[in-house]
């Protein structure tokens, strides 16, 4: 495999070493594939190259809140590089696709050369938690119609294409929002020729026009995602570490 041959925005920018390191598999992602849920070790890491996950909060209840989105520029279950032994979240795909998978043990090995693959998984992890914070922030003080618009434009950048395989039920169970709420607004969208809608499929007619009316979270978001591998390489690192010490540690 050359870093021309990924699509996944971190593997692009691994080294040729690097990615015979990780010993990367193939893996089909079809929709509602778990990816981590609440309570289960994290074995493998997962690189997605095209289909789009959703990262949740799950209550008691068995109701679910969205707190992230991920797709080509992701690296999922790397929380488990931060000492996180079982998984606190609900990972998911959303949109069907495929990717590539490493094992735990053999990432945790690669981080700890402190090279191109830990800064950019730290780098990748921070853009999570901006995103997590804003999507926070986003449900405590906007309205439906501007969350809605940033959570159809955020699953845009992600999935690669303007049709989207959500119902309105799914889509209120993201936003944490009501349903019949959820409908009403997307019916206003809809009239106003932003997007169109059929049973289980949304399509997106107007970026520009969701994007006037999505608050300034989604700006946030992508921005700070559009800047993810401007980073300084080996910020959190004294030097690489030699293959003796990797045997040491």
């Amino acid at each position: 495999m050359t870093q021309g041959h990924f699509r996944n925005g971190l593997l692009q920018r691994f080294d040729s070493e690097t990615i015979k390191r990780l010993d990367l598999k193939a893996v089909d992602l079809p929709v509602n594939h778990e990816i981590e849920f609440p309570g289960n070790h994290i074995e493998h890491l997962f690189f997605i190259e095209e289909g789009m996950a959703s990262m949740t909060t799950t209550f008691d209840d068995g109701s679910q809140v969205e707190v992230g989105l991920a797709g080509w520029e992701s690296v999922q279950g790397a929380s488990v590089l931060m000492g996180t032994k079982k998984s606190l979240n609900r990972v998911y795909m959303q949109v069907a696709g495929h990717g590539y998978t490493t094992t735990t043990s053999l990432a945790a090995q690669e981080f700890k050369r402190c090279s191109v693959f830990q800064d950019l998984t730290l780098r990748y992890l921070q853009a999570q938690f901006i995103q997590s914070a804003q999507t926070a922030g986003c449900n405590a003080r906007h309205s439906v119609q501007q969350r809605l618009a940033r959570w159809l434009l955020l699953c845009a950048d992600r999935n690669g294409g303007r049709i989207l395989p959500l119902s309105h039920e799914y889509m209120a169970d993201m936003l944490g929002a009501n349903r019949t709420t959820v409908t009403i607004v997307a019916g206003q969208f809809q009239s106003l020729n932003l997007i169109q809608y059929t049973r289980g499929k949304i399509n997106l007619l107007d970026l520009p026009g969701l994007e006037k009316m999505a608050c300034e979270c989604y700006r946030v978001v992508r921005d700070h995602l559009t800047n993810l591998t401007e980073y300084d390489q080996g910020v959190g690192c004294t030097g690489q570490v030699s293959e003796q010490q990797l045997k040491a540690s």
